[in-house]
This record gives structure tokens, sequence and C-alpha cells, in this order.
């Protein structure tokens, strides 16, 4: 779409909106940024527009005239498609689009796409890592931090973005079309937005629609979803394997990664080499040395990227050690299959704390994950009650209620004996307590740190 002139409405009031909204007025467009809380307060929303911005800033009712100016709505990826307002625009055939399809249809140069439940953001961060190791002009967007929509005006034609991009943001996509993308996996998480594992795994493969034949669509081959996925996408297929050889693709074999194409099989890299620890961080690896390969990057070139790079802060992350038990912030562990993760990567017996915001999932898989390592699990939030539940009907009882997660830091350092470890891996979102992972990560480091 050719924005000079439109008239769009935002749809969301926050960091995102307001990237999206200055966006659109450096390209010429009218904007409305609009939210339907009516308790906000509309003059602090207006102090927070740039410098000179024209945007108006409407709050609570949207009225019907109003809403059949617009030429299109961008709604941030907080905000679902079937709230009154968003049906109503579709209903008139406004087109309703999310941030990452604005920042597509404005910017240039390759995406490389990465989504998937788990694993997202430390792919993205290390394949964002070899790509600016290899090219010049390299952008890392989406959920990773930097919103998309912020830099699509710097991106020329030879520039990489490597975009970490949500089942969210999926939803309001029409053109969006990766140079390569990624499906890590899918597990169940954000049923309370999808409500049905089949609508969030359709959303999770709208990655792939606008790809072509020539484009590429990095797969894990143990998920049996992706696997059968496969056999009917746009994009040729290259999967990756932690647990068995691929005849084409990219595997775990011993301690040794191996790309193996039609015409050669190459060792990688030797995992002893990384500094990432765990199969889950291998199947990471993977993934992102797939998605650098088929975008063009030397392998040896990939070689050295991956083996300088350090684990993503809040994701299996070293704290400290305190009286000979150590610390770790796996804040970023959201939902139950994360925290699988978290547990598994723990060498020693482990104090976990888990709980927060409910987002529908079930807990019966990660309790019987702890596998008698887990000591004891302390837990705060929304959720607490619901896994305590669950944890006891699964034969595990020694569960403690702490009304906040500086109470359960504290509970976990009376309790830890030397040689413990003491995980912060909750299972659960944060929104309720905390404004996002982020900051129940910091906060827990800072309860470590003042222990």
């Amino acid at each position: 779409m050719n924005w000079n002139g439109k008239k769009v409405m935002v749809f969301g009031t926050g960091i995102s909106g307001m990237g999206a909204a200055r966006l659109l007025e450096d390209v010429g467009a009218g904007v409305v940024l609009y939210d339907g809380n009516e308790k906000l307060d509309k003059a602090q929303i207006e102090a927070k527009l740039p410098k000179g911005s024209k945007a108006q800033v409407q709050i609570g009712d949207m009225p019907e005239e109003l809403l059949q100016t617009f030429d299109a709505v961008i709604m941030s990826p907080g905000v679902p498609l079937d709230i009154p307002v968003a049906e109503r625009a579709q209903d008139r055939g406004i087109p309703v689009w999310g941030e990452v399809e604005l920042a597509y249809q404005v910017g240039r140069g390759s995406v490389l796409a990465i989504t998937g439940t788990n694993g997202k953001t430390t792919t993205t961060a290390l394949t964002g890592a070899i790509m600016r190791d290899y090219a010049s002009s390299v952008f890392v967007v989406g959920n990773i931090g930097t919103p998309y929509t912020s830099v699509a005006l710097e991106t020329k034609e030879e520039s990489f973005v490597v975009a970490e991009i949500s089942s969210f943001q999926l939803e309001t996509t029409e053109t969006f079309a990766p140079k390569v993308s990624a499906i890590l996996n899918i597990t169940e998480d954000h049923l309370n937005r999808h409500h049905t594992m089949e609508e969030y795994i359709r959303v999770k493969e709208l990655i792939t629609a606008n790809q072509r034949p020539e484009d590429v669509c990095v797969l894990n081959y143990e998920d049996e979803v992706l696997r059968e996925f496969a056999g009917c996408m746009k994009p040729s297929p290259c999967f990756f394997s932690s647990v068995r050889k691929l005849d084409r693709g990219i595997y775990l074999d011993g301690d040794r990664i191996v790309l193996k194409t039609d015409k050669e099989e190459i060792s990688v890299v030797k995992t002893q080499e990384l500094q990432l620890l765990g199969q889950h961080n291998y199947e990471n690896v993977m993934a992102a040395v797939a998605i650098a390969y088929h975008a063009g990057v030397p392998v040896e070139s990939i070689r050295k990227s991956i083996c300088a790079f350090t684990a993503v802060e809040h994701r299996i992350e070293f704290v400290t050690e305190k009286n000979g038990v150590r610390y770790y912030n796996d804040s970023k562990g959201t939902n139950p299959d994360a925290a699988i993760k978290g547990v598994q990567a723990m060498n020693r017996p482990t104090l976990l704390i888990g709980g927060g915001y409910d987002k529908n999932s079930s807990y019966e898989d990660w309790i019987r994950s702890f596998e008698g390592k887990v000591r004891y699990l302390v837990l705060i939030g929304q959720t607490r009650e619901k896994i305590e539940r669950a944890a006891h009907a699964c034969g595990f009882t020694d569960t403690i209620l702490a009304k906040d997660l500086e109470e359960a830091v504290k509970i976990c350092a009376q309790k830890a004996n030397p040689g413990d470890a003491v995980l912060l891996s909750p299972a659960c979102a944060s929104w309720g307590q905390f404004d996002n992972y982020e900051q129940r990560g910091n906060m827990f480091k800072e309860y470590v740190h003042t222990l």
C-alpha cells in the first residue's frame, strides 16, 4: 500500500502503538491512535507523541462515522482480533493488519523470520549474531525487543532483517514473506488468546503463507505437526533433529552438529566448542545455522559466530553462587514446555520457583519432568493453587506457597543446601505481578544479590 495521504487507525497506545504511529506519519499517513480503555488519560498519551506529531488520540468509544473514514487499521500485538472494534472494521472491508505487516510493506531487504513456542529469542539472537558478523546491514527485531516498525525506514535492499515473530503478530500478516522462515516447535501456549490448539497451529504456520518455492522454511523434524506440515507448505523444508541422522538437513550426531546437503556432509561444530548448554540449545543452534546457511552465509563464518555466542539474558542465565548454592534466572520460561527445558538443564538438586499469570496451560508434564531432581516447588502468582493441585495429583507434594517473588527467593535460600541450585522457571507469563518477563527476571536477580 502507498501510505501517503491514507488515514490509519493504530489500535494500541503503548510502546508498539507509538512506534507504528511514528512510522505511519513518517510515510505520510494521517494517524488516529486509539485505545478502548476509557479510563486512560488522553493528555498523558498525547504527551508521549513525538514533537511535531499530528496524530490524534481517541479513547473509549469508536464512533461509526470515524471508523468508516479509515483506509486501514494497524493492531498492536497484544490486542486480539475478536474484539468488537476490530470485527467492525473487518466487516466494513477495512484492512486490519499488525505492525509486522506494516513494517514489511514499508521496509526493504531479506527477512529471516523465526517463530515457535519456545527457543525463539535465543535462536533469533544467535541468527542475528551470525548475520552481523557476515553482513554490513543487519537489523534484529520483533519480540526480541526492537520493534520492526522502528527500523523499517532504515533498511536497504542489501539489508537482512532477523525477526522474532509471535503468533499474535502472525495473526495480522497479509503480504509478509520471509526469504527464510523457521518454526522451531509447537506446544500448548496462548490458548487464552487462540482458544484451541488447532487455531494456534494454524496461526504459527502463517509464517510460510506468502513464501515462494525457492524460499526455505526450517522445521523441527521431531515435531509431528511440523513434519506433516512440510508436505503441504509452499517453501522448501529444511529439517533439524537432535535425536536422529537426516538424509538432508542438520542434525546432532553424538557431539557433532552436522549439515547434510544433496552434495556434501559438513561437520559444523562440536557441542563442547559452544558456550550454550543443553539439548534444547543445540536445537536452537541447529536452527540458526540452517537459517544463516540458506541466507548465504559460509559455514566457516557461521562456525566462528556460534562458538563466540553466549546465553541470552533470562534464559537459564547463571546469576551468582551464594553459600554453595547456584542461582539461575529462567524467567523466559513462560510456559510449561519452556520450563521443562529449564529443569532438564539443571545438573544438581534444585529448588524451583514457578507460577504467575494463567494462560490456561496444563502443568502435569512439567511436574513429571522433575524426576527426583526438584526438591521443593515454591509457587507464586495467580496460578499457584492450580499448580499445587496438579503437583499433588502427580504425587509431588513438596510445594510451598509464597506471597510474592521476594518471599519465594528467601524461602529457597533458607531451604537450599550447599551444592543445590535455585531456579526461577515459572511455566507461566509474568503479567499481573510484573510488566513482562524481563522485569520479573531482573527482580529475581536483584533479590538474589541482596540475600
